[in-house]
């Protein structure tokens, strides 16, 4: 495999892998270091993953949830970009195999995230919808609206309620902001997209396998979410988890059965490791094991942030959790700490800081905990607009988000209800190929 071209360096050369938060606050923090930085990513682009769900129930767009990540760094002469997929890590040759070639590295991160969890359950990995990607996003835009024009053409009953139906897996601030979404397509947009349809019978589902939404959060918090959703019509069913799904019909640990055509799992992620890491520092959830200053265990130089990075410690004994502001925090200590070592200084331990928690549930409907203080209702629906749009990337996306927030707000509409590319699942394709055959 021949070698990815970059230019010559006398510097250490640090390669990160992957665009996320922790992956661009590291490379950021190292501008004007004497190093030379090269990501990769599969993607140009850098995704804030909060708000998917709103791409995925038609109120954004994706170009304003996405920025390319060669804009971010255009002023950052030591940044190098290659778009290619991480295939295999070569520790004793400090050598990165990718699809576009090798890459030889000083220092080496891991930042690639997390992706989808489906418990080994893989007829519902086969069936179901996840959200984790702009892709995914997009495909399940097109599969709710895909569902409605069908079932304009439903010949019975039972099968248009199949296909108006939505069953959302997963009780966390994900499936508790989509059902959210859901609820208020379903009340201010669909009865006047399709007046021929009686969208009362529509029926969406909260599955969560615990005793309580929200977990990360307080009781009340979960309570207020649960409350906050019923007012959408929302069906939450607490204590549940689901066994079985085979594309029709969703089956439950409490015998309890719910017909649909769309099943969107948010139920859990896992870290995205990449091959080449010794098996012993993969710990729970397919994360590495990481040390108080990012490296992996049993490496000098090689490094692990945000929702791929187990860190162990008295205060997070399961590592801390796979949210946006651990990443950030990590990927802005690391590069502190990778001049430490370029200098022969000592490292800086990794310290949480808890800034709190949020979600949304639909319109001046969220919930918010910053420490002791704790806040339901529209306030804190204001807080959460203003926390997330000031944490997307670019002036462009911060005023396209609000735009489209403010006309959705004051329309009750929300306006990017396209099917630009219709959805099929795998195996219908291969039985529409097989019909075509015959």
């Amino acid at each position: 495999m021949q070698k990815v071209p970059l230019p010559q360096t006398n510097n250490p050369r640090v390669v990160i892998i992957g665009g996320g938060f922790g992956g661009i606050e590291l490379a950021k923090k190292l501008k004007k270091k004497a190093v030379q930085v090269v990501m990769i990513d599969r993607n140009n682009f850098h995704t804030f993953q909060p708000l998917l769900y709103q791409v995925a129930t038609a109120g954004l767009e994706p170009d304003s949830i996405a920025y390319p990540l060669r804009k971010i760094f255009k002023r950052q002469s030591n940044f190098h970009f290659r778009m290619a997929e991480a295939q295999q890590i070569i520790p004793e040759e400090n050598t990165l195999l990718t699809s576009i070639g090798k890459i030889r590295y000083d220092y080496l991160v891991i930042a690639t995230g997390s992706t989808t969890n489906f418990f080994g359950l893989k007829e519902i990995e086969e069936q179901a919808m996840p959200m984790k990607s702009v892709t995914e996003a997009l495909d399940l835009r097109s599969l709710l609206l895909q569902n409605f024009e069908n079932a304009l053409l439903a010949k019975s009953v039972e099968e248009r309620e199949a296909l108006m139906n939505v069953v959302v897996v997963g009780g966390g601030p994900t499936g508790v902001e989509t059902a959210g979404a859901l609820g208020e397509l379903k009340e201010n947009v669909l009865p006047q997209d399709y007046p021929e349809l009686d969208v009362r019978q529509m029926q969406i589902h909260l599955i969560e396998a615990a005793g309580n939404l929200l977990n990360g959060m307080s009781e009340i918090s979960g309570k207020k979410a649960v409350d906050f959703l019923k007012k959408f019509d929302v069906h939450v069913w607490l204590n549940t988890a689901v066994k079985h799904y085979d594309g029709q019909m969703v089956y439950t640990n409490t015998e309890h059965q719910i017909p649909t055509n769309t099943l969107i799992w948010s139920a859990g992620v896992k870290g995205a490791v990449v091959e080449g890491i010794d098996a012993n520092v993969i710990g729970r959830g397919n994360r590495i094991l990481v040390n108080e200053f990012n490296q992996v265990k049993g490496y000098s130089n090689i490094f692990a942030v945000g929702d791929v990075a187990a860190m162990l410690t008295e205060k997070a004994p399961k590592g801390h959790p796979m949210v946006a502001p651990v990443a950030i925090q990590q990927g802005q200590l690391l590069a502190k700490n990778i001049v430490c070592l370029l200098q022969n200084k000592p490292l800086k331990a990794f310290q949480y800081k808890d800034k709190g928690s949020m979600a949304t549930v639909g319109r001046n409907r969220a919930v918010v905990e910053v420490g002791k203080f704790k806040t339901q209702g529209f306030f804190a629906w204001y807080m959460w607009m203003a926390v997330h749009l000031m944490s997307l990337v670019g002036f462009r996306n911060k005023l396209v988000t609000l735009v489209n927030w403010m006309w959705s707000y004051f329309n009750y509409d929300k306006g990017i209800r396209l099917i630009i590319r219709p959805f099929k699942r795998k195996k219908t394709e291969e039985k529409e190929v097989v019909m075509d055959e015959v």
